[in-house]
């Protein structure tokens, strides 16, 4: 049971890792940078939390679908919109912040931009310091600037460091050319993945080509395994 409990070992290579880290640390500077330029330090200060978190996802798992620009974006937008609403009606306390928390997940869910730093940023827009709590329904500005100036940064240094972002997206069947080669009819694909991962009615932050790429280089090493267990038993 405990053995549960233990990491699993990570597959990424330590300058990947590297790489990843530069990427967080000039992103976060630059976006707070931004808005302190624009808000004042205070202010953007306050925001550095969610923006650290945000920088995990843009610069070491790119490829996820909770790292994409609409999911930074319109989850930063969900929980300032949420927040500042709740926080006119029901004041600034812990539980007012706590339910603002959820109701921006429940909004994040419905318009397809699910983003946890998001939910920081919901708590922290309730239980503001003051220099925000004076800027009122201001305070969304220097939130979506922070966001931009984090996706641009992650735009362009995920891109010149030769990782592609954002994700690129799926390429409809009509799209195929007919000289496509054939398929097997068997073989799983990303619209098979995509309602597997429907039906099993779940969180899961990774995309269905993702997956599919995944399935289609497990199937080649696994038939090169067999190849060479196949030529060792004739030597």
């Amino acid at each position: 049971m405990l053995a549960r409990w233990l990491p699993d070992a990570i597959n990424t290579r330590p300058s990947e890792w590297s790489r990843a880290a530069i990427g967080m640390a000039l992103g976060t500077l630059f976006s707070v940078w931004v808005c302190g330029q624009a808000f004042g330090m205070d202010v953007a200060q306050h925001l550095i939390g969610p923006l650290g978190a945000s920088a995990v996802l843009l610069f070491a798992v790119s490829s996820g679908a909770l790292a994409q620009p609409w999911s930074i974006l319109g989850g930063y937008l969900s929980a300032g919109v949420v927040s500042l609403l709740v926080a006119h009606v029901l004041g600034r306390t812990l539980g007012s912040a706590c339910l603002a928390a959820g109701m921006a997940l429940m909004l994040m869910c419905w318009l397809r931009c699910l983003h946890p730093p998001a939910g920081a940023l919901a708590l922290l827009l309730v239980l503001a310091d003051p220099a925000t709590i004076a800027m009122d329904w201001k305070a969304l500005g220097p939130v979506m600037l922070a966001a931009s100036a984090m996706l641009l940064s992650a735009l362009a240094y995920n891109n010149l460091t030769r990782i592609r972002y954002p994700k690129r997206a799926s390429v409809p069947a009509a799209a195929i050319p007919a000289d496509h080669p054939p398929v097997d009819t068997q073989a799983i694909t990303a619209l098979d993945l995509k309602l597997a991962l429907a039906d099993m009615e779940a969180f899961f932050d990774v995309t269905p080509e993702d997956l599919e790429q995944l399935i289609h280089a497990s199937e080649l090493h696994a038939k090169r395994r067999s190849i060479s267990e196949v030529l060792s038993k004739r030597i």
